[in-house]
């Protein structure tokens, strides 16, 4: 049986909710080679090119922790956040971008934000790409990119500026300052969701939207087709629970309905909630889900190690054996998936709505 994830919690009354079509996969053609993963795209320069004359990033946390080669952020700050801020890290956060702006059909958004809009907020802005594609988008606009580290490119459109912050901490924003605040992926993130969301409330100003979105990484199959024995059963989905009990902080903020709560306790208007199934793979049949697929595996494969080391240390043990050896094996399953005929996906939602 597969390992799905739990039900979803039903929303209040209020909150609009809409479903992604059926995720059907593809009929399986006979020959098609073991190895289905297209590493032609590994290369892709997702926001390389992104320049402008405006240099916003000043001399800062560059104090960075190692941890067997690879760097994470800064000791002064006491978040727990588990990945990488190295360029590795940098280049499947981009790529996690691309497919979630092909899943809402190129748009970056989903409230109505008015073109006269202000004042942006991007919590947790990682690379910056997303930032700065809305400041394109609105070229009269100030937006703002947070994270803890200045990982963002120092030439950025000259409305766009990124400061470092912890957003689990207390914000330093004024009341009722931001026309549009965005947050997405901080799942593992955060340890208290209705603190967090009541914070994004009183910073937008009456009127304006905030959006939430956040993925589920437990992987469940709507077909049986990932098996007791599978890598995903007996390692992956297995870590990430134990992850949360370790630090409790919470990996499946969709299937506990946190975004829903936060959003209903701080007192927001007009609650839409935007349900989808993130296919892991390119087994979908329908293109643009195979497509938004194939750049899901891309993600999760140029950066396995970044995913999981720490997750890995934290629950089983810094250097306790096996880990290179279930990671190959973890390697190997993700880039056999469609031939195999396995079909994982993960859960993605989103969650707006307006401060009246």
């Amino acid at each position: 049986m597969a390992d799905a994830p739990g039900p979803s919690v039903s929303p209040q009354p209020a909150t609009v909710v809409s479903n992604q079509p059926q995720l059907v996969p593809a009929p399986q053609t006979e020959g098609e080679a073991e190895d289905d993963f297209d590493g032609s795209d590994a290369d892709s320069a997702l926001g390389d090119d992104l320049a402008s004359s405006t240099n916003s990033i000043t001399s800062s946390i560059y104090e960075y922790r190692t941890i067997k080669g690879r760097t994470y952020h800064s000791e002064k700050h006491d978040s727990k956040y588990f990945t990488p801020n190295d360029e590795q890290q940098m280049q499947s956060q981009d790529i996690t971008h691309h497919y979630l702006t092909i899943m809402l059909d190129d748009k970056l958004f989903l409230p109505p934000v008015k073109d006269d809009v202000e004042k942006i907020l991007d919590v947790g802005t990682g690379t910056g790409i997303w930032a700065i594609d809305v400041g394109d988008q609105f070229p009269n606009a100030e937006v703002t990119g947070t994270d803890l580290s200045p990982t963002q490119p120092v030439w950025v459109p000259p409305n766009v500026r990124f400061e470092i912050d912890d957003c689990t901490k207390e914000w330093t924003w004024a009341s009722d300052n931001f026309d549009f605040i965005h947050m997405r992926y901080l799942f593992g993130a955060v340890s208290d969701w209705n603190a967090f969301i009541a914070q994004a409330f009183r910073c937008c100003k009456p009127g304006g939207w905030v959006q939430s979105c956040e993925c589920d990484v437990i992987m469940g199959s709507d077909d049986d087709t990932i098996k007791e024995d599978s890598i995903l059963t007996t390692f992956w989905n297995p870590l990430w629970r134990e992850l949360s009990k370790k630090l409790g902080i919470s990996f499946m903020v969709i299937q506990e309905g946190l975004q829903n709560k936060g959003f209903e306790a701080a007192g927001f208007v007009d609650i839409h909630e935007a349900n989808y199934k993130i296919p892991i793979g390119g087994w979908a049949q329908d293109p643009k889900l195979a497509e938004i697929g194939e750049y899901t595996v891309l993600a999760m494969i140029n950066d396995l190690d970044g995913y999981t080391m720490v997750p890995w240390n934290i629950v089983h043990g810094e250097d306790t054996p096996g880990y290179r050896e279930t990671l190959a094996f973890l390697r190997r399953e993700l880039r056999t998936l469609k031939s195999r005929g396995v079909h994982p996906y993960m859960k993605v939602r989103y969650v707006y709505g307006r401060k009246p």
